[in-house]
């Protein structure tokens, strides 16, 4: 935001509430904007001018005041430009927090795809290869692709690892930054969540490895612990969704439009927010990952479906959920619902070809698209088009 600021304004007055807590109370008085504006003058030394200034409102989930007045800068002061942002700012708004609806535009951040981690990397050359779907070259490039794909399944999108990485190359320091944030997310839970919940949620929170490394990845409550009820998790998952640390992704009971409509909230995948830190977790260490040690192929599944999962997230075109069959004899990890269309996707995480669900999934629906994404070469078959990993998001953004 302020690298935003200084590129395109003349000035930026920047307010964090968790440090600024004088401020904080000017919201909670009233909502006379020009009162706030004179007290965001006075703190900062800055003369705010509508035409050239760009107003910072950071951790704005700790003044709720502010939040609410954001309705009242945009009926009284449309003219001023004001960017928030906050941590566990879903968890804020759940909290009953006056919000002004309607009144101010929401922008989801999401870690790194890999299509920006090759672009943090400087790889804008190998990126240009992809958005041009020019496949006889990708394939020449194939094996550098599959390294750096790999390179991202253990650093994943968090930036601050990716930045790490990309001046140092130090998988050692990239884990202690993941093992840091992971850290801070424990905290968090101490810190924001009802007092009795948040032992659940870490049980829940540190489940996630282990249901995604069995074969079906549905979520299971017993692996959380012997006897585990719904009921008992429900609002701890309602925390953490709501936190943006996982995503929920429901099976449908039926590959028809809208997917909304068939969507079955007994059966659920639950993921992680970056597949880095899902490696992190699982203590997988760099040697297994980049050399493809036989000890990691339970887990691989895991990062793949993990990967693929987070490619999705960061287009908001796509709808996501996974299908399977009600004597659960077939599964299709995801079921994406995207310009008009329900399309199958199949992951694979090495070249493995065998695609039997996907197969009994076309003959009996017939979609107009069946995709099987692996780290084989893109090629069209009859029934099903084969995507590389690597070239996933950029495909679905065109």
């Amino acid at each position: 935001m302020k690298t935003f600021g200084k590129q395109e304004y003349e000035q930026t007055v920047y307010i964090n509430f968790e440090s600024n807590k004088l401020l904080k109370g000017v919201f909670e008085e009233d909502f006379n904007t020009k009162r706030i504006l004179t007290a965001l003058q006075i703190e900062t030394g800055i003369t705010i001018q509508p035409e050239n200034t760009l107003i910072i409102f950071d951790e704005i989930q700790e003044a709720p005041g502010a939040l609410t007045s954001l309705k009242y800068f945009y009926e009284n002061s449309p003219e001023l430009h004001i960017i928030s942002a906050g941590s566990l700012l879903g968890v804020a708004l759940n909290r009953h927090t006056s919000f002004p609806v309607g009144k101010v535009e929401f922008l989801d951040l999401y870690p790194l795809n890999f299509i920006e981690f090759l672009i943090a990397k400087g790889q804008g050359d190998l990126v240009n290869l992809l958005r041009n779907s020019d496949w006889s070259l990708i394939k020449v490039y194939k094996n550098r692709y599959i390294e750096l794909l790999r390179q991202y399944y253990y650093i994943g999108g968090m930036p601050e690892a990716v930045l790490s990485f990309v001046l140092e190359e130090n998988f050692t320091e990239v884990r202690a930054i993941q093992k840091r944030i992971l850290e801070a997310y424990e905290q968090d839970f101490s810190k924001h969540a009802p007092h009795e919940i948040v032992p659940r949620i870490r049980m829940l929170w540190n489940s996630i490895p282990a249901q995604l490394a069995k074969e079906n990845k549905k979520f299971i409550y017993g692996i959380i612990k012997e006897g585990a009820r719904a009921k008992e998790y429900e609002m701890a998952m309602s925390w953490l969704i709501d936190c943006g640390l996982v995503h929920k992704v429901y099976r449908a009971s039926k590959p028809a439009m809208p997917l909304k409509a068939y969507e079955d909230h007994s059966a659920f995948k639950l993921f992680l927010l970056d597949v880095g830190l899902l490696a992190a977790m699982g203590d997988i260490d760099v040697t297994t990952l980049l050399e493809g040690n036989a000890i990691f192929q339970e887990f691989k599944g895991a990062l793949t479906e993990q990967y693929v999962l987070q490619q999705l997230k960061t287009n908001k075109a796509v709808i996501t959920y996974y299908w399977s069959a009600e004597n659960a004899t077939a599964e299709i990890d995801f079921l994406i619902q995207h310009s008009g269309n329900i399309i199958p996707i199949e992951v694979k995480a090495e070249e493995n070809l065998r695609a039997k669900s996907l197969k009994s999934f076309v003959d009996k629906y017939a979609p107009g698209l069946a995709i099987r994404t692996s780290m084989s070469d893109f090629r069209k078959e009859e029934w099903l088009t084969n995507i590389p990993l690597y070239a996933l998001s950029e495909l679905l953004q065109q």
